[in-house]
């Protein structure tokens, strides 16, 4: 009997857990996007006294529900990813990569999973800066390119963002569930948000309600992106805020 020689996509296993906790085995042509982005993560995670990285459970708006990641470098990039109205869904860990370069075998897990509102998909390695240089960490971020590649899907390295965007994106993000708002104010705020003001004046010129429960709302729309400032500069009462063309749901 002739074995069928795999090539491509078809040449690489792809090894998951289903949103039911199912192991699945695969190649990478056949995954299906529609689980990929619901998959439980393929690592187990465990949790010990004086583990070398903080791993935990984020709750993610895109997602409505929770979101696993291993460092606080990760969860920054999730956070971005949460915050970004392209992104469709959030996966973190999504599955096992293994296949040949040569004669070297690779397996490994990508951190993150995204999927886009174009259709599009993005596989996130999250590695330390100072984890850029390292050869071995290369020669795996270039197999994962081109392997993910093979399916049309884009990668990213990720070694970090701004210190200030990803600060005022994480707290932005403690707004990002109505729930934490007075949400009969969100149409007066769109209201008075007509044009470039500090969020101070924002407050000020809705006058039917106390700044204190405005301000909780400002901090939603920006989250939502209805709402637009430079977050590249620390976020306070005299940032400048304009209504955004076209925003997420909030």
């Amino acid at each position: 009997m002739v074995r069928q020689v795999r090539h491509g996509a078809a040449a690489v296993k792809v090894q998951y857990r289903s949103a039911s906790g199912q192991a699945v085995d695969t190649t990478l042509d056949r995954a299906a996007l529609a689980e990929l982005t619901e998959v439980l993560p393929v690592r187990e995670f465990r949790w010990h006294q004086g583990q070398k990285h903080y791993s935990g459970w984020y709750w993610s708006s895109t997602m409505q529900g929770h979101v696993v990641y291993e460092s606080r470098l990760e969860l920054a990039r999730i956070l971005l990813a949460d915050f970004d109205p392209d992104v469709t869904a959030i996966a973190s860990q999504p599955f096992r990569l293994i296949g040949a370069n040569g004669t070297r075998i690779f397996r490994h897990v990508p951190d993150i999973l995204l999927e886009m509102s174009d259709g599009g998909v993005m596989v996130v390695d999250v590695k330390s800066p100072d984890k850029r240089g390292d050869p071995n960490v290369k020669a795996l971020m270039e197999w994962t390119r081109h392997t993910v590649g093979l399916r049309g899907w884009a990668f990213e390295e990720w070694y970090g963002a701004p210190i200030d965007l990803v600060a005022n994106v994480r707290f932005l993000a403690g707004y990002r569930r109505r729930s934490v708002i007075d949400e009969t104010l969100i149409p007066a705020v769109r209201d008075a948000a007509s044009g470039p003001m500090a969020v101070i004046d924002l407050e000020r010129s809705v006058t039917r309600a106390d700044p204190v429960l405005i301000r909780p709302v400002i901090m939603h729309l920006l989250w939502s992106e209805e709402l637009a400032t430079d977050l590249t500069r620390p976020l306070d009462g005299l940032s400048i805020v304009a209504p955004r063309l076209s925003g997420k749901a909030g």
